[in-house]
């Protein structure tokens, strides 16, 4: 496997097919600067290759020669069920994409890990129980990110896998659970997906880290896309940034490309412009 494709057809282009295996990347901005919109895109692309391929030459096109699909595409979340993010995923691109996309992905909802020690209601993020006989079979969860890591080594095999997201974890951090034990777990990531030949993707939300925290993530991860609004006159534009990515900056920086103008449209998350130093 020489690249994994991002689903994203102009930006693997520019790279030469997508990212290489065993990479983990930070997806990171603003709210609603498009992070969100690129992994909902990259995870239902991926999985419309093997899901429908008229579909998929009609949004994608053609695969890089030098690239290889993942063999499987994995979306973990630790606040959101299955309906939720297909429900979202349709605000994002085309109907038909989703439909067919979405029983090609592996879905985990971390969320009753998640919430288990919050005040939350249980009845919020569970399923309601059925007969007094479930509720009495019904026993604590194991640690999120103990659930987060079993998972991940049991799927993370020659996947791509999208992490919604890092943000959650943060505000997690308590007299339990301490930023190191996040960091950590991040770091490990790193190393596990290079030994699977994994694309991992790691939403975060930039506006809910402090600066350290920030830097920490980005030293685990491989690569950093930095998403951002900027506004000119009266419109807002959304842009990405290749802020750190190693073994692709390089070939970015050799074009001069600095950043991207971006889009979303019926075929999701799109390259609009790009941007070169002058």
């Amino acid at each position: 496997m020489s690249s994994v494709p991002f689903g994203v057809a102009r930006l693997d282009s520019i790279l030469g097919g997508g990212a290489p295996p065993g990479s983990v990347v930070l997806l990171a901005g603003e709210a609603g600067a498009g992070a969100r919109e690129f992994a909902y895109t990259s995870a239902a692309m991926n999985a419309l290759a093997g899901a429908d391929e008229e579909l998929f030459d009609l949004y994608y096109g053609d695969v890089d020669a030098d690239a290889t699909l993942p063999e499987s595409v994995h979306y973990i979340s630790f606040t959101a069920d299955t309906e939720a993010i297909t429900r979202e995923m349709g605000y994002t691109m085309a109907d038909e994409i989703v439909d067919a996309a979405v029983d090609e992905i592996s879905f985990r909802d971390l969320s009753p890990e998640y919430f288990q020690l919050s005040p939350v209601p249980r009845d919020w993020y569970e399923t309601a129980t059925a007969s007094i006989t479930e509720l009495g079979d019904r026993g604590e969860y194991e640690d999120v990110l103990t659930a987060f890591g079993d998972y991940l080594s049991e799927h993370g095999e020659r996947s791509l896998v999208c992490i919604d997201s890092v943000t959650d974890l943060v505000s997690m951090v308590s007299d339990d659970t301490d930023w190191s034990d996040v960091a950590m777990v991040m770091k490990g990531l790193k190393k596990a997906a290079y030994e699977w030949n994994a694309l991992v993707l790691v939403l975060v939300n930039t506006d809910a880290l402090r600066e350290r925290e920030f830097g920490t993530l980005m030293d685990a991860a491989g690569g950093t896309l930095q998403f951002s609004w900027e506004s000119g006159g009266s419109q807002r534009a959304r842009t990405m940034f290749v802020r750190e990515f190693r073994g692709v900056l390089s070939r970015l920086e050799a074009e001069n490309i600095v950043r991207f103008e971006t889009e979303i449209h019926e075929g999701g998350f799109d390259i609009s412009d790009v941007r070169k130093i002058r």
